[in-house]
């Protein structure tokens, strides 16, 4: 049985997947499987994949039909084998000592949740930001802003068993730290970059439009804040974003502690 299972959603990706996937295979440590979950893509992804399945811990699963990033994930979640549970984007890239340094942070430190600092870079590959984590965070934390990369995080099922996201279209991975948290008292953050983080234009995550209306329904929903506490954590939400846009120097230095 493989120790950590990491979750690979994929729709219309092929021009970036292959890198994201050698990655993977990259890491010093090998005791994965990786799990992809082709969300009916109608580009040349799953033929990029297929080139991949030689390796007998690389796995692809074909939807039906398009479930979305929560959807896939929960569908490669149900399927993981390995006590850790780790995601990765088809488009993000992870440092070839990610799991080794972050499981070696777990396991030493008795963490059940954890996730570390990450670069951002375009989509050409060109650096743009470090960004830096706190130490810890709590549920009460997260309301406020979410300070963990989907790309970084790794949890152990052994306490409290398998997560699942929530099924929102949008910040569903805030969602699930929410859940977690809602059983780990803390997630501990690595103040090192060991993932890179693609933004792309166009990206739903890209898409600021309606993100003001998910984080409020998953403030809601998810958080269980009234009207009045999830209020004041959207306003601290709009601050804390503003400033990491404007100005990630003073996010990393204050922010973050």
């Amino acid at each position: 049985m493989p120790l950590i299972s990491i979750i690979m959603p994929a729709f219309n990706v092929s021009e970036f997947i292959e890198r994201s996937i050698v990655s993977v295979l990259h890491q010093s440590f090998q005791d994965w499987e990786l799990l992809i979950v082709n969300d009916c893509s109608t580009d040349p992804t799953v033929s990029v994949v297929e080139l991949y399945l030689s390796d007998e811990r690389i796995k692809l699963i074909n939807n039906p039909t398009n479930l979305g990033g929560a959807g896939s994930r929960n569908v490669a979640i149900n399927k993981a084998a390995g006590r850790y549970i780790a995601f990765l984007d088809a488009d993000d890239l992870w440092s070839d000592d990610k799991l080794e340094k972050q499981l070696s942070f777990m396991q030493k430190n008795h963490i059940g949740f954890s996730f570390t600092g990450y670069t951002t870079i375009s989509e050409n590959d060109e650096l743009i930001d470090m960004i830096k984590v706190p130490q810890r965070v709590s549920f009460r934390k997260l309301l406020k802003h979410n300070y963990i990369g989907c790309l970084t995080v790794i949890y152990d099922t052994n306490p409290f068993g398998k997560i699942y996201m929530p099924m929102v279209r949008k910040r569903q991975d805030f969602a699930l730290w929410l859940e977690l948290l809602k059983r780990f008292d803390f997630a501990y953050g690595m103040n090192e970059n060991l993932g890179f983080y693609r933004i792309r234009s166009g990206s739903l995550s890209a898409s600021k439009i309606d993100a003001f209306k998910y984080y409020w329904r998953v403030l809601r929903e998810v958080g269980g804040c009234n009207v009045l506490l999830a209020s004041y954590n959207i306003f601290c939400y709009l601050i804390i974003v503003a400033l990491k846009k404007k100005c990630v120097l003073l996010y990393n230095r204050f922010l973050v502690s």
